[in-house]
Parts: C-alpha cells; structure tokens; sequence
C-alpha cells in the first residue's frame, strides 16, 4: 500500500498548495491513502467545514487534528457528521467527534487512522499511550485492519520517539506533528513501524512556524502581545512522509520524506519517481 501523510496545512498558503499538487501526486505516485493534518488550516488556527469539505475533494482520505481542533466554534459541530475528521483519540469521554476512523483506502483496503496528542507543554489530556493501547486492543494490524497510521501531534520530540517504540510493530505508521518544522530521523523501526519526529508543515516557511514573522519576534524581544497572529500568505512547501507497507503483513518496506514547493529543498520518494 502507498500512503501519503501531509504534514500541518497553515492557512491559505498551505491550502492552496495542497489543492493544487495532491491530485497529480494521487495520480502520478499512485497512491492509496492520502492523510493530512488540518488544525491549522483556518488562518493558522482550526479548521471549517468548507475547508474540510476541499481537501475530500481534491482527494485526502482522512483529516487529523490537533491542540487546535476547536479553535474554529463550528467545529465542535459538524465533526459529529464528517466521520472521515478525527480530533485526539485522548481528549475526556463527551468530547465531540471520534479519535479513530476505518476507512476503505482507494485501493480497498481496511485502514484505521488514529490521532493522538502529547501531554507535555499542550493541555493535559488523557494519557496517549493507555488510549492508543485500547484502540488497538478492539482493532489490531492484520486481523482487524491491512494497515494502522498513527498522528501523534505532540510538542516533545522524547515523547514522540517513545510513542514510535511503544507502538513498533502494532502499527504500519507514527508520524509527529504540531511543532511545524520537518525532522530528518524518517525510518522503520526494528519491529517494522515507518516512523518520523515531525512531518513538518505545509505553509510558507518565510515565517515563524507558519505565521508572520513580525508578531512572534515582537513577543519574544518584548514579551508583549501587541497583535493577532496571522498566517504567512507566502509561496508553499507541501510536507510530509511517503510510506509503503508489505500486504501481508501490513507493516513498512520503505519511507521517505516529501518536500515539494518554495522554500526548502525538494525531497520526493525515489521509489516512487
């Protein structure tokens, strides 16, 4: 199977990159699974319907979130009826919405895709690793699904490796997200688990992590707020992880970094070019 997870989606800029490659890359890298974190995808913070509603179009087959999964007020609303966006499977039991999804990928296999978030620095959630150990519990690689991506969207790169060895073996694919800036560690794990610290974002990169340069270097030299941050509105770089898995046994054969547009230096899967 070929997956494409796209890393963090910033606002305009990263939409619009998104809209405009992924049909040709579903097309030219024949992929079957297409996952995209969007919780930044609303001017930096959150996510809308109609936004949600244009990445299905254009063809991603399942949306995660994050720590700002409810920045956007209607969330919290037509997350009930979009089972294909998944918020942190370890947000309090009432929380709207699901933490997994099984999906028929397009080439009509069973994929389950699980978001999960970090404790350290971000909200204190429930503990990630107990959540994940049910899901996984009721729904195990192989017997119940042909293939297991896990979004775990957490600050702390220690916390994030852990998480990939806790899950080595069970699942086809950890990948990080939340901190924005792509990691260099991509890699299959001893027990066959494809797995990178941090997809990176997809935005413009001529910012702080996605937004205007201007607000984030006036807080940090004045330790004032002084304005909203906003989104960077400049040229792309799509980012993310490129993962194939054996149909047998569902777990990684090759993984790659993807980096496609402006700034950063381009990196596609060999193996698929």
């Amino acid at each position: 199977m070929r997956i494409l997870f796209i890393g963090d989606v910033v606002g305009r800029s990263g939409r619009a990159i998104v809209n405009q490659r992924l049909p040709g890359l579903i097309s030219d890298w024949k992929l079957d699974l297409v996952v995209l974190n969007g919780e930044n995808s609303a001017g930096g913070f959150g996510i809308t319907e109609s936004i949600f509603r244009e990445f299905i179009d254009n063809g991603v087959d399942v949306v995660t979130l994050g720590n700002h999964a409810w920045d956007q007020r209607e969330a919290l609303v037509f997350i009930e009826r979009a089972p294909l966006l998944v918020r942190p499977l370890n947000y309090p039991k009432g929380t709207p919405g699901r933490g997994a999804a099984m999906i028929e990928a397009k080439n009509g296999a069973r994929v389950l895709v699980i978001n999960a978030m970090g404790r350290i620095f971000l909200d204190p959630l429930d503990d990630p690793f107990t959540a994940i150990d049910r899901e996984l519990d009721m729904c195990a690689l192989k017997r119940d699904a042909d293939a297991i991506l896990v979004d775990f969207h957490a600050e702390v790169t220690s916390e994030k490796q852990a998480m990939g060895h806790f899950l080595d073996g069970r699942v086809s694919v950890v990948v990080g997200t939340h901190t924005h800036v792509p990691t260099s560690d991509h890699q299959i794990l001893s027990g066959g688990t494809a797995y990178q610290t941090d997809s990176g974002m997809t935005g413009d990169y001529d910012s702080v992590i996605g937004m205007v340069k201007d607000e984030p270097l006036s807080r940090f030299m004045r330790r004032i707020p002084s304005a909203k941050f906003e989104a960077a509105t400049g040229p792309a770089t799509l980012c993310g992880l490129a993962v194939e898995t054996d149909d047998a046994s569902g777990l990684a054969t090759r993984v790659a970094p993807v980096r496609l547009g402006a700034r950063l230096e381009e990196a596609v899967p060999h193996f698929w070019a």
